[in-house]
C-alpha cells in the first residue's frame, strides 16, 4: 500500500476546525469575551437561573473549571450566584445587567461570524455540509465508540 493520493478527510476536517476555532476565538476576544464565556452566558441565558452542575454539563467542562470561570465572571459583575434554599450545596447562576449586555454583544459577534462563514454558500451547500458533517461524526463514533464527543450548544 502506497501513500494516499489525496489528503485524508480527517486531516482536512481537523485543519479546517483549527482555522475556524482560531478565527471564532479572535472575534469573541475582540468583542470582550471568549469561547468559554460565550458558552456559559448562552447556557445561563437559555435557563434564566441555572444550576452550576447544569451549566458545566451544557458547556462540556468539569465543575472546578466552571467554578474558575464563574469566579472571574462574578468578580467582573457579569453573573450572580445564589445558594438554593432547600439544598445549600446547589448554586443558581444568573446574569446581571452587565452580563446580559455582554451576552447580546457576543450574540451580535457570533451572528456576524456565522454570516461570514455562510458567504458564498447556498441552501443546498449548507444542507449538504450538514449531512456530510453528520455522517463523519457517525462514522467516527462507530469506529471509536469509547471516544464519544461531548456535544456543545
Amino acid at each position: 500500500m502506497g501513500p494516499p493520493t489525496s489528503e485524508p478527510i480527517g486531516l482536512q476536517v481537523t485543519r479546517t476546525a483549527k482555522v475556524l476555532s482560531r478565527a471564532f476565538d479572535q472575534v469573541l476576544v475582540a468583542a470582550g469575551g471568549s469561547l468559554p464565556v460565550w458558552l456559559i452566558l448562552v447556557s445561563i441565558k437559555s435557563r434564566r437561573l441555572a444550576m452550576q452542575r447544569e451549566i458545566a454539563d451544557a458547556v462540556g467542562i468539569e465543575g472546578p473549571t466552571l467554578t474558575h470561570h464563574l469566579n472571574a465572571l462574578e468578580e467582573a459583575g457579569l453573573v450572580t450566584r445564589q445558594r438554593d434554599r432547600t439544598d445549600r450545596r446547589v448554586q443558581h447562576v444568573g446574569l446581571t445587567e452587565a452580563g446580559d449586555a455582554l451576552f447580546f454583544r457576543l450574540l451580535q459577534t457570533v451572528t456576524a461570524f456565522d454570516r461570514s462563514l455562510r458567504s458564498g454558500l447556498d441552501a443546498g451547500d449548507l444542507d449538504a455540509l450538514g449531512r456530510v458533517l453528520g455522517r463523519l461524526r457517525a462514522n467516527a463514533s462507530a469506529a471509536h465508540p469509547a471516544e464519544q464527543e461531548v456535544q456543545t450548544p
